[in-house]
């Protein structure tokens, strides 16, 4: 299981997560997703720390604490959704588009 960190700043970098959480445990691993169109930090990341009993003490501590002058939002991370469609003019909310009127 991993820790969702929300509410970050963008100017954040993985070894400021790394340091913040790795005084309630041992950081397994940090991912801290990018805009593909911009490079910049989305201002959320996943951290998986060494065993569930650390992660329960980062998630109490750092639960709306101020960091880099934000307030975390710290929880236990949500397993992903798969997503449906998109859209487009696929499926069934769109069987009348050719019809002529």
């Amino acid at each position: 299981m991993s820790i969702y960190v929300g509410n970050l700043s963008y100017q954040v970098a993985e070894d400021d997560l790394k340091q913040a959480f790795g005084e309630y445990g041992t950081v397994k691993r940090v991912q801290l997703p990018t805009d593909r169109e911009t490079g910049r930090v989305r201002g959320f990341a996943f951290v998986e720390m060494g065993t569930e009993a650390e992660e329960a003490t980062a998630i109490e501590a750092l639960d709306g604490a101020e960091w880099m002058g934000r307030d975390l939002k710290v929880n236990k991370a949500k397993p992903r959704e798969e997503r449906g469609s998109s859209g487009g003019w696929g499926g069934d909310n769109n069987r009348n588009r050719d019809r002529r009127f």
